[in-house]
Order: structure tokens, then C-alpha cells, then sequence
């Protein structure tokens, strides 16, 4: 080969770039990596550059630093920037991709509504898209983009646009049409989900993730008599009243006699203290993913949750136990004033398709059902 060849085969599109700023996100990445390289190997991965966005918040980095020791330990390349960390670090991040962004092939992001991967979609040449799950707003990203909406996360749709938004906006809708097939073009956009997608739009071609690496790696779980809950961010992000949330946390512990609550890595130490004091119930930080802990164990016979994403994976996750998930819906009195009108449709569209799982009554009794306990017992915390 000469010396222009192999410059010109180096400058080629090659390899795969995923960026993930959560544990959720890494986690279905490496569930995509499983499932092409397993049954699809004309669309494997090749190989593979995680880029872990870190975020702030140290539970969050805690999970991602667990789940970047798995994706290593699949032989994949980790790359950890300090994407947040002061006024300088965005742009000391997106320069040093830059050249990374230009080479790759495909490019797999888990979070569309991220301005920071939008921001990086503006740079990419690549021509193959992937978009894993980042939690239910896979459903709302679905959405918008076969009705050629803006990217909004869906508790802030309903609201007028800050300046920042609005400076914002030419990015937001280049990295739109960056995730919009185009056939003509060659661009190929898919979305590997574990969601309920009844109709994609078109040329986006949908592919189920069935959690598949997560069964194969661990489990199956130990299986504990009692009921586990599963916490949400839904107080934080300022849709759910705090007080109507810690009420319904008491009486559905106290109903199905629940003993653990599984934090979400989002939830305030505030919060969860308070919970902890009024409840009785035993609050566990997981320092992996839910969809791990629990098939990993010990885990309750039973998992209560609201409606969030859990109720579309766990299922999945613990395909093959006698674990049964149940959900009880958002009652629209415990929705704040600052809720987006549309927040208790979209809650209930997540309860309403969620596959195998229980609903629970929408009102609970303020006393515990007959012949359960008032205090729920405690449990030892899921081993590390």
C-alpha cells in the first residue's frame, strides 16, 4: 500500500463512538454491543469507544464508574472526560473529540435531549446512528421526531422557552435532522429500546432490547418473601407534591409490607431521610443500575414502583423468576402547580403500556391491609 493509501484508509470512517452520561445509558449500550455482535454480525460494533460524559452528582458517578469497570471487562474502551467540571471543561472536552467525532463510523448516543450530545452531533460525520434507551423519554424522543418537533423533555414541554433555549434552538434543530433518516443521503438512524414503540417514524428502524447481556451475566437472583419499592425522581424534577409522594411511599409499603426502598440516584439526601424517618423503610443507594441489583439479588418477590422507566425493563430483566413488578399510577392530585399539562398523560402512558406488570388500585388505604404488618420488617441492604 502506498504512503496516500494508507493515509487515505486512515482518514476512513471506522469504529463506533457511544456517548452516555448516565448508568442507565452505558448499560444499554453494552446491550446493543451484545445483541449485534451476537445476531447480527454484519452490524457489530467493530470496535468500540465508550465516552462517559461525567456528570456532577456523586451517585451518578459512582454507578457510571461500576458500570465503565463492566464495559472494560467486555473488552471495550472506556474514555472518561470531565465534561462539567468548571467553565473551561466543555470546551477542552468537545475539542479533544473532535477528531475522534470526524473518524467514527457510527456513533451511538442515550440521551437526544442532551444539549451536549446534540452539540457533538453538529461535529460527526458519521452516517449510522444508534439511539439507546435513556429511561422512558425514548418514548417522548420517538415522538417529537416523527411529528418534526424540537427536542423538549417531556416535564418541560407546556412551558415557554428561557433565553438559553432559545440561543440553543439552531443546535437543537441541526442535531434534529441529524437524527432523521435519510435514506438518499445514506444516513441510518435505529433505535434500540426496550419501550413501547407502536410506530416509528420513517426509516427509523427499531430494535427490542431484550436485556439479554444482563441475563447472561448475572443471576438468577435470590428471591426474598417480602416487597421491594422502587424510588423516582418525579419530586426533583418538580412534577409530584414531596408530601403526596411521602405519603403514598408510607401507605404502599405499608399495604404490601415492604421493608426496602431502592433510591434513585437522583433523589435528595433530604428526601430520602426524611422518608427514612416517616416510613420505617430501610433507603438503599444501588451502586449499579436497578436492572442489575435485582437480577444479581437478593430481591423481593414483588416490586413495587410508580411509573417510570423499571416498569418497561424489570420485567425483562427478571424474565424467567417468579418476580412479579406492580405499578400504581400518579394520582393528578399529587401534581405541583409547575407540572407540564401534559405530565399525567404521559405518566399513565407509562403505566397503561408497560408489558407484565400489575396495576396497583390508584388510591391506597391509610392503614395497612389486613393481616400485614404496620411496620414494615427490615432487610439486610443487596450486597456490593
Amino acid at each position: 500500500m502506498s504512503a496516500r493509501s494508507a493515509r487515505r484508509a486512515a482518514r476512513a470512517p471506522h469504529g463506533t463512538l457511544a456517548f452516555v452520561e448516565s448508568p442507565v445509558q452505558l448499560l444499554n449500550v453494552l446491550e446493543w454491543a451484545h445483541l449485534s455482535t451476537a445476531h447480527a454480525p454484519e452490524s457489530a460494533p467493530g470496535d468500540l469507544t465508550l465516552v462517559v460524559l461525567a456528570p456532577t452528582d456523586p451517585m451518578t458517578r459512582g454507578q457510571l464508574r461500576r458500570m465503565a469497570e463492566l464495559a472494560r471487562a467486555e473488552g471495550h474502551t472506556v474514555r472518561w472526560e470531565e465534561a462539567r467540571g468548571g467553565t473551561t471543561a466543555p470546551f477542552h472536552t468537545i475539542g479533544g473529540l473532535a477528531g475522534p467525532l470526524r473518524r467514527a463510523a457510527r456513533i451511538v448516543i442515550g440521551d437526544p435531549f442532551s444539549r451536549y450530545v446534540q452539540l457533538l452531533l453538529t461535529i460527526t460525520r458519521a452516517q449510522d446512528l444508534v439511539v439507546v434507551d435513556d429511561g422512558t423519554a425514548t418514548m417522548e424522543f420517538i415522538s417529537q421526531l416523527a411529528n418534526g418537533e424540537r427536542l423538549v423533555r417531556w416535564h418541560r414541554r407546556g412551558g415557554r422557552p428561557g433565553p438559553r433555549d432559545m440561543v440553543f434552538m439552531p443546535v437543537s434543530a441541526s442535531a434534529r435532522r441529524r437524527l432523521t433518516p435519510s435514506p438518499e443521503g445514506g444516513r441510518r438512524v435505529e433505535v434500540f429500546s426496550s419501550m413501547p414503540i407502536d410506530a416509528a417514524p420513517d426509516g427509523v428502524r427499531v430494535t427490542v432490547n431484550s436485556f439479554a447481556w444482563t441475563r447472561a451475566r448475572f443471576g438468577p437472583p435470590r428471591i426474598t418473601k417480602g416487597a421491594d419499592l422502587v424510588g423516582t425522581s418525579l419530586v426533583e424534577t418538580g412534577v409530584v407534591d414531596l408530601d403526596r409522594y411521602l405519603d403514598a411511599v408510607g401507605a404502599l409499603a405499608r399495604t404490601h409490607g415492604a421493608a426496602r426502598y431502592f433510591a434513585h440516584r437522583r433523589e435528595s439526601a433530604e428526601k430520602l431521610h426524611r422518608l427514612a424517618v416517616e416510613t420505617g423503610l430501610q433507603v438503599i443507594r444501588p451502586d449499579l443500575p436497578l436492572e442489575l441489583i435485582a437480577r444479581r439479588g437478593p430481591i423481593g418477590r414483588t416490586i413495587l414502583s410508580f411509573p417510570s422507566t423499571v416498569v418497561h425493563t424489570l420485567p425483562l430483566a427478571l424474565a424467567g423468576t417468579e418476580v412479579k413488578v406492580a405499578v400504581m399510577d400518579i394520582d393528578p392530585a399529587w401534581l405541583t402547580d409547575k407540572a407540564s399539562p401534559r405530565a399525567q398523560g404521559f405518566l399513565s402512558g407509562v403505566t397503561g403500556t408497560a408489558r407484565d406488570v400489575h396495576r396497583l388500585a390508584s388510591i391506597l388505604p391509610a392503614d395497612p391491609a389486613p393481616g400485614l404488618p404496620a411496620q414494615p420488617t427490615r432487610q439486610a441492604a443487596a450486597p456490593a
